[in-house]
């Protein structure tokens, strides 16, 4: 649910530079409420997660994130699209932290790693949701009327799911715990990993359909296929990455990830066809698919810090790469062009390999290697 919200918004962004009249710059302006308003959930999330329970938090806010997805498609004007996008990304943040916490729950009770297949299906919620956005586009269907229909659709498909009994872990000394908090100690290293891979994934949401229509001139409904091409991949790759981590350990997919990534970045740079950009998508889901679930699985058994306070503090970064490096590739892209911001993200991806290491310590080794 969460992934097919955001992976509808992706696919929609140039309807909405159409209508308000957008450019690179205000566009990036834009996204930075939607990053702001993330950084200031997760670290509440964190806390809250810790204190009530993180299965509880998650269905809260799952019904606000709902909710802000209509006043996004409804937004009538700029202002209030900046406000619309501030709320949507503290609901996606908060759920991302929320729902995270209690997956490393169940993956403790199955004491097996599963945590990658969680998030393959938040990459396929996100493949389903561009996949929507390029019939909703391709038969003129306004923004407004696709985001209630999707809105609509998810409570009623995920909505047993959410209320599925769940006993949550709580720690009763988490209202003490400090509000706002970064990684520390060899959690550091995990956070930049997923910072650079927050970065990476966050260029691919905002600016693919972009890339592709604005630099490589695709037809709008053909610019869909960045983002898609992307989310589908990782879904495949996501379903595939507990048993390459049980096979190869999780430092020897980091590293092979981190050069994928930057390998498809570098591709998009420097191409001017269609089908070879699509294939640098392909090469982005393939090298960052990995890179999330193990940073989160890591923090979250790291045997110092609490888990929701861990996952927080590494979503911090992730996420606030994620949500916050879009805007600064807008900025970039109206000085230059797309081409350069593109070329540095992957630039950045090889700081995942470069760390991979920092992957092997763990409250239980034999869950994440």
């Amino acid at each position: 649910m969460n992934g097919i919200l955001l992976g509808s918004w992706a696919s929609r962004i140039p309807a909405f530079v159409d209508r308000l009249g957008l450019d690179e710059r205000v566009l990036g302006a834009l996204l930075l409420a939607m990053g702001i308003g993330a950084l200031v959930s997760f670290p509440l999330a964190g806390r809250f997660s810790d204190r009530l329970g993180a299965v509880r938090l998650t269905r809260w806010i799952a019904a606000g994130y709902l909710l802000s997805f209509v006043f996004l498609g409804v937004a009538p004007s700029m202002g209030m699209l900046a406000v619309a996008l501030f709320l949507f990304g503290m609901f996606h943040g908060s759920m991302d932290v929320a729902m995270n916490s209690w997956a490393s729950e169940v993956e403790r009770h199955m004491k097996r790693s599963v945590m990658s297949s969680f998030h393959a299906m938040w990459s396929l919620g996100a493949g389903l949701g561009a996949a929507g956005g390029y019939v909703a586009t391709s038969v003129g269907v306004a923004p407004a009327v696709h985001f209630l229909a999707t809105v609509l659709l998810s409570a009623a498909v995920f909505g047993p799911f959410l209320i599925a009994p769940w006993e949550s872990e709580t720690r009763t000394g988490a209202a003490h715990d400090p509000v706002f908090a970064l990684p520390r100690g060899a959690l550091i290293l995990v956070g930049i990993m997923a910072l650079a891979a927050g970065l990476g994934e966050g260029a691919a949401v905002d600016w693919s359909a972009v890339f592709l229509k604005e630099t490589l001139q695709a037809p709008e409904a053909q610019a869909t296929f960045g983002y898609a091409a992307f989310s589908v991949t990782m879904v495949v790759m996501r379903l595939c990455v507990d048993r390459l981590i049980t096979r190869f350990g999780a430092a020897n997919v980091a590293r092979t990830s981190g050069l994928l990534a930057a390998s498809g970045y570098g591709l998009c740079a420097v191409t001017g066809a269609l089908p070879v950009a699509l294939v640098g998508f392909i090469l982005m889901g393939l090298g960052y698919a990995a890179v999330v679930p193990m940073a989160f699985s890591r923090a979250a058994n790291d045997p110092e810090v609490p888990a929701g306070q861990a996952i927080a503090s590494v979503a911090t970064l992730c996420y606030g790469a994620m949500l916050l490096g879009p805007p600064v590739i807008g900025f970039m892209a109206h000085a230059t062009s797309l081409r350069i911001p593109f070329a540095m993200v992957g630039a950045a991806a090889l700081l995942i390999a470069l760390f991979a290491p920092a992957l092997t310590s763990t409250r239980d080794p034999g869950k994440v290697r």
